[in-house]
């Protein structure tokens, strides 16, 4: 595989696609289309909710001591046990640059019971969530979605760090893999896009309506752009908080689907800083008001977070949310963070929301220090849903 970014071959091959953000004006897509379908129709594409079923998982290898400083290989361990956990259920598929390729296939060893395939793609960071593609599907299609990374609109402030290759990443990824490319009429990350998978979304205006991703462009102008991009009838917008984390507040932190019409909802522990309890709720208050694409009223479980008096390893930056889990094929994989009590209570309250799937809780105090979670260092590729 050639692992030396866009060469001008994968350009050849990626199209319009590959240009920047800026360079594309008018051309970017309107909207995501299937394959043509059987009646010789075409289908729109839509975001999956998480909870089907993936082809494998998607991560990447901690890269830079100029991101983590002496906590990196501190980081790469806690990034190997997740992926080992999530091979317990499914292929893991770890993106890491050329020269850092064989420590992390040391580092990650084999599977549980699936491959952990380490393929040779440069990144900056782990959070593949935010910076890898967002897939959509339809029947037999499926389709990844390149929604610009820019590193969280963060140049030219106290939490840039480098980000030109996680910005490549999604591109490069989906030419190795095959899967066509759709390049998103705004900029985002993964995490601030959270979906029942039948055209509801739930997003924050602080992280997506803000002039660092998408200046000049209206809450209603990024709604169109979700809706094109992601097969998406209705954005359930929760205000959100900008400023005060890398992510201006990722949904992925604060609200999730566990079903459609039924949303999982952070509740901030003790010692969580009053900033956070306020967006709570407001959160609570918008979620208990909305409605989804398909009419219904929304069914919401709060989910407490740890003291964060008690958390191991603390500081402003520490993200204690048990909502930024993942769901692979039969399991839920969800932090632990030294609560006791609260840990055992977000088990319980993860396996009540998933009864078919196995909770299993992970140490991942030098990931949560650097403000992200197991959902931050994830992304899913969905298996192809069947033609009907």
């Amino acid at each position: 595989m050639d692992t030396n970014g866009t060469t001008r071959r994968r350009l050849l091959r990626l199209g319009a696609a590959a240009l920047p953000l800026a360079a594309l004006g008018s051309a970017l897509p309107s909207a995501a289309h299937a394959a043509p379908a059987p009646d010789g129709g075409s289908a729109t594409l839509r975001m999956p909710e998480e909870s089907d079923r993936h082809a494998r998982t998607y991560m990447s290898w901690p890269a830079l001591s100029a991101v983590w400083d002496n906590k990196l290989e501190a980081v790469r361990g806690d990034i190997a046990d997740v992926a080992y956990e999530i091979s317990r259920f499914e292929p893991v598929v770890m993106l890491a640059r050329p020269g850092q390729a064989a420590e992390a296939r040391y580092r990650c060893g084999r599977g549980a019971r699936h491959a952990i395939d380490v393929i040779e793609i440069p990144t900056d960071d782990l959070w593949i969530r935010d910076f890898g593609p967002t897939f959509v599907v339809g029947p037999g299609a499926v389709a990844g979605v390149d929604t610009n990374f820019n590193g969280w609109g963060k140049t030219g402030t106290p939490y840039a760090q480098p980000f030109a290759n996680d910005a490549a990443a999604a591109g490069i990824l989906l030419d190795e893999y095959q899967v066509r490319r759709i390049r998103a009429g705004f900029v985002g990350e993964g995490g601030s896009l959270e979906t029942d998978g039948e055209g509801t979304l739930l997003a924050t205006v602080s992280s997506l309506v803000n002039a660092n991703r998408n200046p000049g462009m209206s809450q209603e102008q990024v709604e169109q752009a979700l809706k094109a991009a992601l097969g998406i009838d209705k954005v359930i917008w929760v205000p959100g908080l900008a400023g005060h984390d890398i992510t201006d507040c990722h949904i992925d932190c604060l609200a999730r689907f566990t079903a459609p019409g039924r949303v999982i909802l952070d509740r901030p522990g003790a010692g969580a800083d009053r900033k956070w309890i306020a967006v709570y709720e407001e959160t609570r208050r918008a979620l208990d008001s909305a409605t989804d694409a398909r009419g219904r009223r929304l069914a919401v479980t709060e989910l407490p977070g740890p003291d964060r008096r008690l958390i191991r390893g603390g500081g402003a930056e520490f993200l204690s949310s048990y909502t930024n889990y993942y769901t692979a094929n039969g399991a839920v994989i969800a932090p632990r963070f030294g609560d006791g009590y609260a840990d055992g209570l977000a088990y319980t309250v993860l396996q009540a929301a998933y009864p078919g799937r196995q909770v299993v809780q992970v140490a991942i105090d030098n990931i949560a220090a650097g403000g992200g979670g197991i959902h931050c260092a994830t992304q899913s590729h969905p298996a192809v849903p069947p033609v009907a």
